[in-house]
């Protein structure tokens, strides 16, 4: 059942786009808003981001990750919500890396074998390593951001803090799948990876017995979320006023968001348990409809944006 879920497609709206030959130097003035489009070295290559700047040259990030889908040319919170708008007036900079389809944001183990993957995916390397390292030249600290993911990169999105509480001060799961461990939820990725651009999972962290997958667990590592402010939503897959399909296509991506938001409810819920369980506090958002969608994402991280806000002191 889950792997009939995760093959509708919507699991998560890749390397890089083709880059220039080399990267754009980071500038020695720290900007004051505005929107600009970086290549950022990396052991993967050139990568494409794209950065709205602090309102009024704070030196706080938001990195906003993408979802199993992610596409060549641009992060999909750029156009698929109005994230852009709603940050604008604040005092962070909005940071959206572009690629990584079905990444999970991670550093892998070895290039994907099943569609001749080019390069080895090291996106925990070059996000918390390669990339603050060069926004610094911008005067964006390495030791003062949040981070937000959907689906994919919302199980991504703890991760990452978890592992780096020295550079993450909040961290945001919308609809993420956080409890990888959860029986059937091995077998159900290696399906949509493989749905989504013909990756081979083992690639990623090995086998379903390897380490990789214990690491990469929200579920299994929530001590290491102790003292985090965090935010975790998801819907109950019931259709709201952003869900009007109208053509068979629309229906069918209804029909599979549903599945897949009330999975992730599944996730979010048992992550409430084990966090109450070790008496660890968190910001949970049920809202009372909603499917696997961008417009939902879009309305949750605009009820995440003052604690956000307030935790980054970037009003």
């Amino acid at each position: 059942m889950l792997s009939l879920l995760l093959l509708g497609g919507i699991f998560g709206p890749t390397v890089a786009s083709a880059a220039p030959e080399r990267a754009a130097s980071p500038v020695r003035s720290v900007p004051w808003g505005g929107y600009e489009e970086l290549w950022v070295p990396s052991s993967m290559g050139n990568i494409k981001v794209q950065v709205q700047w602090a309102a009024r040259g704070g030196n706080a990030a938001l990195y906003l990750l993408d979802g199993l889908r992610a596409r060549n040319d641009s992060n999909a919170w750029s156009f698929e919500t109005n994230a852009l708008d709603q940050y604008r007036n604040d005092n962070i900079t909005l940071v959206m890396p572009v690629g990584g389809e079905s990444s999970f944001y991670t550093d892998w183990y070895a290039p994907s074998n099943f569609n001749a993957q080019p390069i080895t995916y090291r996106w925990e390397t070059f996000l918390t390593r390669e990339l603050p390292d060069f926004l610094a030249g911008y005067g964006v600290s390495p030791t003062n951001n949040a981070i937000v993911g959907l689906s994919m990169g919302g199980s991504a999105a703890l991760n990452l803090a978890g592992h780096h509480r020295d550079q993450f001060k909040f961290a945001g799961s919308l609809s993420g799948y956080i409890n990888i461990s959860a029986p059937g939820m091995r077998e159900a990725i290696r399906v949509a990876m493989y749905d989504a651009g013909r990756y081979n999972v083992d690639s990623m962290w090995g086998p379903p017995w390897s380490s990789g997958w214990i690491r990469n667990d929200p579920f299994v590592n929530a001590e290491l979320l102790r003292g985090l402010p965090m935010y975790i939503s998801a819907s109950n897959g019931i259709p709201g006023p952003y869900d009007n399909p109208s053509t068979p296509v629309e229906y069918l991506n209804t029909a599979s968001g549903m599945g897949l938001e009330l999975l992730a409810l599944v996730h979010a819920r048992s992550f409430e348990l084990r966090l109450q369980s070790m008496g660890i506090p968190a910001t949970f958002s049920f809202p009372a409809w909603g499917i696997h969608s961008w417009a939902n994402w879009s309305a949750e991280l605009w009820m995440a944006r003052g604690q956000i806000l307030d935790v980054m002191n970037a009003w």
